[in-house]
């Protein structure tokens, strides 16, 4: 049974399903996503929880091993399957379509990985999961759509939000839910529960002098390579977590790798960049200058250097991550690859 994001709660109040599959690339609808899962099934009383990082060297064979083995103290177990490739291989398709065909009846399977394409939600494993669980594909909160959520995440939270506070909040976090949480988060705790004024929110944001990772992200694509460095340095002194910095580089790389792509002869790149309705207008020169800054080969080795930094920081690489995100940062701002790295660990 598919359902959106926002639906999840209620089908969890009607009853538990044995399976729930969340997928996207946005980072907090899906933790949030996740985390109402494991909360509602804490309270049915699945008690135990065991977690498996399906990475290029899982062995399928514990899916069902998990599966079939009693606790033991004979406890329901939430089993906390994660597939950061999004994709499960012919090993990982069997094992799902089996697991599937008998859901164990005290453990819940949650299963998180990134956007799904058509293939896959065509796929069998897919469609298996599909008609005994949940299926919850989380979208980008992007547009017009930004606006409304973070209105309600205010109201939520007991902010009142006056005239234009909104719209000057979406304008600043420019579709960073993160960014547009911890905002909310630190106007609650200057303010408390109350109305917020526009003069209120300048004063927090101008009290707020640190660098967040979507400026990090327009500084890189306006070729600003000291700044950017700047900026990551700062990022990093100020504990930001390196996840969220390469989460941040890989969605626009993943972005310019899908546009260079599409680069025929004769063709500019304001043209395919003009033709993306999820790129915002008044981004749309910013990642037009990416796209002649740096070549489509260029883009996808750094799609591949966010591969080695994402293993990096798993530990499966030999490079400090934070050397490899000044590597990306640098080459996206149109600077030649300064340094080579060692292949993963093995």
């Amino acid at each position: 049974m598919r359902a959106r994001v926002d639906q999840l709660q209620q089908y969890l109040d009607r009853e538990l399903k044995p399976i729930y599959l969340i997928s996207g690339d946005e980072p907090l609808q899906l933790g949030e996503a996740a985390d109402a899962v494991r909360q509602k099934a804490r309270e049915r009383g699945f008690s135990g929880r065991d977690i498996l990082d399906a990475d290029n060297r899982f062995d399928w064979s514990q899916l069902a091993a998990e599966a079939n083995s009693m606790s033991l103290f004979a406890e329901q177990r939430i089993l906390d399957l994660r597939i950061p490739s999004g994709k499960p291989g012919g090993d990982g398709s069997k094992a799902l379509v089996e697991y599937a065909t008998r859901p164990p009846e005290d453990i819940l399977l949650l299963i998180t990985l990134p956007k799904l394409d058509k293939g896959q939600t065509n796929s069998k494993w897919f469609k298996a999961l599909d008609k005994v669980g949940v299926t919850v594909q989380v979208w980008p909160v992007e547009g017009e759509r930004l606006k409304p959520w973070i209105e309600q995440r205010m109201r939520r939270a007991g902010l009142t939000p006056a005239n234009d506070v909104v719209a000057m909040l979406a304008d600043r976090v420019e579709g960073n839910l993160l960014a547009a949480t911890q905002e909310i988060e630190k106007l609650l705790l200057l303010y408390g529960p109350s109305v917020i004024t526009l003069e209120q929110l300048t004063e927090s944001v101008a009290d707020s002098a640190r660098y967040d990772v979507f400026g990090l992200v327009d500084s890189a694509l306006q070729g600003k390579t000291s700044r950017s460095l700047r900026m990551l340095n700062g990022l990093r002194a100020e504990g930001t977590p390196a996840p969220v910095i390469l989460w941040a580089l890989t969605r626009e790389i993943r972005t310019l790798c899908s546009l260079a792509g599409e680069l025929r002869p004769g063709q500019s790149p304001q043209q395919i960049v003009g033709r993306r309705r999820e790129i915002w207008d008044k981004r749309k020169p910013l990642v037009a200058g990416g796209l002649q800054r740096v070549s489509a080969a260029g883009w996808r080795n750094l799609l591949q250097l966010c591969s080695q930094a994402d293993r990096a920081i798993k530990g499966q690489h030999r490079t400090d991550p934070w050397l490899l995100l000044q590597e990306i940062t640098s080459r996206m701002s149109g600077t030649p690859p300064i340094a080579q790295f060692p292949p993963p660990l093995r």
